[in-house]
């Protein structure tokens, strides 16, 4: 029997689609607030479920509403929102099984060093910071023998209100008889480029484990889980050629006369979300010379200070950060961000013939995305849902491992 599971804050679906892989888990229902990430979970799991159940099974709304979340509303009635299912969870549950397993994690902007620094308040007043209240909500509503709460190492440290939110989010599983592994920073941070991943990303992991289901064993499952069972499940490191080494290659046409919107680069390409973005010829020259600095080994501009003269060189500009980074061949990549719908100067593709940034094609296979997946909507909007996804390669090792746990253990 499959372990019925529901995905909050789902986004584009890298983290369910891992625990899909394993095909030991039912996705019951996935839950997210942006259109175009429940748009690409509908694409991708219809031909799992048929487009009409995977409709119904993916619903696009916010988590915040937890009552409607879980009993239904009424479309352009009491909320306003367009959503592929209105009937609620528990509706959900009804037809397809009790829950077994929640997870998911809230956006971590909110968490982020990056964004705190950039953020004139440090994100304390950002609502994001308690939008793990809504997770526990529903946790707590249906009881799961388990969840998987996920989020960046910045939650460590995150502090609104002058006090630590992973200690709040502790506190408030302890309250709701939940367990976790003690010593968090420690024990629950992983690499995903330790899991087969071609790409340096952290995460925090945590395990949930219901204490009056496992009685005196919860301490001895997360143990399990944290110093055996996902230290044993580690793969050998990937690197960035074999992911996106094969893919096709475009090179500009003549860097002289670009006009913006114009098509300086080929227009086709026959492996779905591959196609290259704008690039000024100035943008192109840097990408250039970057690459070829790289490739020769001369590694002029491999330190921060030189990278910001070059800048401020071919732009005028200054900047306190430096704006460029060139993916290694033989490393893994830079963590995929949100930010690469901005633009991709810190994940230069490193062919200096190719002179551009990666495509989206290749920052989801950085992201360990199979070319069957397919992301909906704007270059723009597939950018940002491959930035903000867990890899579904890192996500598949977690399904190992909790189905590893509820075999021993349930």
């Amino acid at each position: 029997m499959k372990i019925n599971v529901i995905d909050l804050f789902a986004g584009c679906g890298g983290l369910s689609d891992g625990f899909f892989k394993t095909n030991n888990f039912d996705m019951v229902c996935v839950v997210d607030w942006n259109k175009k990430c429940c748009e690409t979970q509908v694409h991708n799991i219809s031909h799992k479920f048929g487009k009409e159940e995977a409709k119904e099974r993916v619903i696009h709304f916010d988590i915040q509403e937890t009552d409607k979340l879980l009993n239904g509303w009424k479309e352009g009635g009491d909320y306003p929102i367009h959503s592929y299912s209105r009937t609620g969870i528990k509706v959900l549950i009804k037809k397809y099984g009790k829950i077994d397993l929640i997870i998911g994690g809230p956006p971590c902007q909110a968490y982020s060093v990056a964004g705190r620094v950039q953020d004139k308040k440090g994100m304390k007043e950002d609502y994001r910071n308690y939008l793990f209240e809504s997770y526990i909500k529903v946790v707590n509503k249906f009881k799961p023998k388990m969840f998987i709460f996920e989020n960046v190492p910045g939650i460590l440290s995150a502090k609104p209100g002058g006090k630590l939110v992973i200690d709040r989010i502790r506190e408030s599983f302890l309250k709701h008889g939940y367990e976790l592994i003690d010593d968090i920073p420690r024990k629950a941070v992983f690499n995903c480029a330790d899991y087969g991943v071609p790409q340096n990303r952290k995460r925090v992991i945590l395990l949930g484990v219901r204490k009056n289901i496992f009685k005196n064993k919860a301490s001895e499952i997360l143990n399990k889980f944290y110093l055996e069972i996902m230290p044993g499940l580690k793969k050998r490191k990937v690197v960035v050629k074999e992911v996106i080494g094969d893919l096709p290659k475009f090179f500009p046409k003549s860097e002289k006369n670009i006009v913006r919107g114009s098509s300086h680069y080929p227009e086709t390409s026959n492996i779905p979300n591959h196609l290259p973005r704008y690039h000024s010829a100035r943008d192109i020259k840097i990408f250039r010379k970057l690459a070829e600095d790289i490739k020769s080994g001369k590694n002029k501009y491999t330190n921060s200070e030189k990278l910001k003269e070059l800048y401020t060189k071919m732009t005028g500009k200054t900047s306190s950060l430096h704006k460029y980074y060139v993916l290694r061949w033989n490393a893994q990549s830079t963590t995929i961000v949100a930010h690469l719908y901005k633009d991709g100067l810190r994940h230069i593709h490193p062919d200096p013939k190719q002179a551009r940034s990666i495509t989206v094609r290749e920052a989801a296979r950085l992201q360990s995305f199979d070319d069957d997946f397919i992301f909906i909507g704007s270059q723009s909007d597939q950018y940002k849902l491959i930035g903000d996804a867990v890899p579904p390669r890192f996500s598949k090792v977690l399904a190992e491992g909790v189905d590893k746990l509820l075999s021993k253990y349930s």
